[in-house]
């Protein structure tokens, strides 16, 4: 934790240097500020990370999202698409399917809570298989996946909010994918990958700049509302970033 904390204290904003002419430091450090909490800092690169460094999507991809809605998966579907992949999303709530396929360009999005058979579900969306399945859920899920991954497909796995805080973990019965398809399956963390982060802002700041990488944060007031804020979180409700603003003063 300690080289964390010193490599964000060695990077401050200086990632940003040139990455927008003529702006001043006291401009360069809000645009820092903001863009840390929102696309341009550890969710944003994590987002990178899987695109760059762990799936290496070419163009005409089929790519599967969990947890769409989110920060990375939301960074890794504009750049997945941007290479001109098919991108599907899976969310929590039909605004957010709405909002997927309107203001964020996927393809398609599904509500995961209305889909009583995942497996039917995928093969409706991908009637030829998965190429890149970006993991951010894990349990049943992955288990779905699993069965309809093209071969020689790539699992990219940074999270698996399914399993954070309960007692007995949901089993992966379908492994046997991963020998029988040639499947590729990663686990990573953006916080091996820090080095990449001025990389990162020099493709994602432009892209930002042209509208061709969004992001959607939720406000919540008053520290009174961190607990079901958090709760919002853990629980599908939130989209995008989700803020509390302590105070205004």
């Amino acid at each position: 934790m300690e080289d964390v904390r010193r490599h964000r204290r060695k990077n401050d904003y200086s990632s940003l240097n040139g990455a927008i002419p003529g702006l001043g430091d006291l401009a360069l450090l809000i645009w820092y500020h903001y863009f840390i909490l929102n696309s341009a800092d550890i969710p944003g690169l994590t987002g990178y990370v899987g695109f760059h460094r762990v799936c290496s999507p070419t163009k005409g991809d089929s790519v599967f999202i969990s947890s769409a809605s989110g920060t990375v998966g939301l960074v890794f579907g504009h750049l997945v698409k941007l290479m001109g992949c098919y991108v599907v999303g899976s969310v929590g709530s039909k605004d957010k399917v709405d909002l997927l396929k309107t203001k964020f360009g996927f393809d398609e999005a599904f509500n995961y809570k209305e889909e009583q058979d995942l497996d039917a579900a995928l093969k409706r969306y991908f009637p030829e298989g998965i190429d890149i399945y970006y993991e951010n859920v894990g349990g049943k899920k992955l288990d779905a996946v699993l069965l309809n991954m093209r071969v020689h497909g790539q699992i990219a796995v940074c999270g698996m909010i399914s399993q954070y805080n309960v007692e007995q973990p949901g089993g992966v019965y379908n492994l046997m994918c991963l020998i029988s398809k040639w499947l590729c399956l990663q686990g990573f963390s953006c916080y091996n990958h820090y080095d990449d982060h001025p990389k990162y802002l020099e493709m994602v700041l432009p892209l930002i700049k042209e509208g061709k990488v969004k992001h959607i944060e939720e406000i919540a007031e008053g520290l009174e509302s961190a607990p079901a804020t958090l709760i919002d979180v853990f629980s599908g409700r939130s989209m995008g970033k989700k803020f509390v603003v302590v105070s205004r003063e």
